[in-house]
């Protein structure tokens, strides 16, 4: 959930609408259109770190409600301004005068409604969000999905399995740390261990406190630590069952 994020989005100027997409019901307009150097000059000023208020129908929590429930009662949801950032904003397209199609590489947290309703407002307009696309999250890209048909088909198939990755590969892009057994034993216990003789068997990784790891043994996934403290504590066990039980069910006919 905190890894790098890409997008894909279309936005419509002119209408303001409640939902800051195509759903909600329109609450202003505008007869302003933006033409390509006012969309150019204003990007600069969405990019790096940036406050945003989400949007209102949202599943953000207020007091123990969700954001949206607050707004379907007609209500106004009191979200403040968030810090968030953003790598790269781009401009793909104008395919007519209405609409502007963007690409953007963020961190977690950020809605594109919202960015797309703030850019429209900084061009001296208004906007929602008419197609939105997730292209990427972390290491994964659109080539890695499948679609849903597909796994339709592979639900009781053998080849299900074949399909799933290890857990082990949403982590790749934390440092590794090989365990001994009696250590991948007390981690799997939920007990710490010392972070001394293990970081000194993988010198080559950059591990500094805090940092979050791949606790390994025997080329399999034990847990997702911390270090902390001198030590190495889990933070997420993994189930050795886990994969096993995965293959299991896609046999069952």
């Amino acid at each position: 959930m905190a890894g790098a994020k890409r997008y894909r989005f279309a936005v419509c100027f002119g209408e303001a609408r409640a939902t800051d997409d195509g759903e909600g019901e329109v609450t202003a307009t505008s007869p302003h259109r933006p033409d390509r150097a006012a969309i150019l000059a204003a990007l600069p000023n969405f990019t790096g770190e940036i406050e945003q208020v989400p949007p209102a129908f949202s599943a953000l929590k207020i007091e123990g409600q969700r954001a949206y429930a607050i707004a379907r009662a007609k209500g106004t949801p009191a979200l403040a301004a968030r810090r968030v950032r953003i790598d790269d904003f781009r401009l793909i397209e104008i395919p007519d005068a209405d609409h502007a199609v963007f690409e953007v590489r963020s961190g977690k947290g950020v809605y594109m409604r919202a960015l797309a309703r703030d850019l429209a407002r900084a061009l001296g307009t208004f906007g929602h969000v008419v197609s939105l696309r997730r292209l990427a999250v972390g290491p994964f890209t659109e080539k890695d999905a499948i679609s849903l048909d597909c796994l339709a088909g592979l639900v009781h198939s053998a080849r299900l399995a074949e399909a799933l990755r290890p857990v082990a590969t949403v982590l790749d892009d934390i440092p590794a740390l090989a365990l001994t057994e009696s250590e991948a034993r007390r981690l799997r216990q939920g007990q710490p261990v010392a972070a001394l003789p293990v970081v000194s068997r993988s010198p080559k990784a950059d591990i500094v406190p805090g940092a979050r790891v791949r606790a390994m043994s025997g080329g399999r996934l034990v847990a997702l630590a911390e270090v902390q403290g001198g030590e190495i504590r889990p933070v997420r066990v993994i189930n050795e069952s886990t994969e096993a039980s995965i293959k299991e069910t896609s046999d069952v006919d």
